[in-house]
């Protein structure tokens, strides 16, 4: 068990595997977490050669900061958050008015709502296994967690996760939206590292409209995707990037 860094040190919140995962033991942990209690989650570190593996072996994990996901809600959230991303402020030595608000044409400034729910064919947790062994066979450093959660959304929040403490120390908000993208997209929590998270997703945007609508949710959900990812530095060139992608990363600078 990996104790937390924080009160009293008596918060274990994060069974960790010794080795590193095999396919085989996340698929037989992910098919009995009903039965179990535990969501198993790949888990990557900051510097795995460094021996501490963080922010897991570490310790660098704070359950008793986050508040339950179930007292947020998605839409609000995504809807405040691209409200302050979107402000143009007279002190913004960034970019000027003009630039900023082509980051996120053609919406500028105006939140869009969040995309419609789509049906799909695809097994969400079948391309959840596919996605973990394709993930393992590459990054072959990988270690196994299992955290007392009904879901891999509850499990970012119960686990005291702090990937994206530098917008909101409160995990369980980020939690409540991807809690709404399992429901409405199919979306699985497969891997989660020091800053960053990676979803498999049934039900992707297959058009240029739902994909600008998935862009909107996702500069919202984590703005550096769009800030700091690959050039063009725009929404429309990022929703190009996920129209019908199966695998939804984000990276918290």
């Amino acid at each position: 068990m990996v104790t937390s860094d924080e009160g009293d040190g008596d918060v274990q919140p994060l069974w960790l595997s010794d080795e590193p995962a095999t396919v085989e033991l996340w698929t037989r942990m992910h098919a009995e977490h009903t039965r179990s209690g535990l969501w198993p989650l790949l888990l990557d570190s900051l510097d795995p050669s460094n021996g501490e593996f963080r922010p897991w072996g570490s310790g660098e994990i704070f359950p008793e900061q986050m508040s339950s996901p179930a007292s947020h809600d998605s839409a609000g959230l995504l809807a405040q958050w691209w409200a302050t991303y979107t402000a143009v402020g007279e002190d913004d030595d960034m970019l000027d008015t003009d630039r900023r608000l082509a980051v996120t044409a053609p919406f500028g400034q105006t939140w869009p709502g969040p995309t419609p729910s789509r049906e799909t064919a695809t097994n969400p947790d079948h391309l959840a296994a596919e996605y973990a062994q394709a993930f393992l066979a590459d990054h072959p450093q990988t270690r196994l967690g299992l955290v007392a959660a009904a879901s891999g959304a509850e499990a970012l929040a119960a686990v005291g996760w702090s990937g994206p403490c530098n917008y909101d120390n409160d995990t369980a908000k980020f939690s409540a939206v991807v809690r709404d993208w399992e429901h409405r997209f199919g979306a699985r929590v497969i891997v989660v590292g020091f800053s960053t998270l990676r979803l498999s997703v049934a039900a992707p945007p297959v058009d240029e409209h739902e994909a600008l609508l998935v862009a909107a949710e996702h500069f919202a959900f984590c703005p550096d995707n769009i800030w700091q990812g690959r050039r063009p530095y725009t929404l429309a060139a990022y929703a190009e990037r996920i129209a019908g992608a199966h695998q939804w990363d984000f990276w918290w600078d």
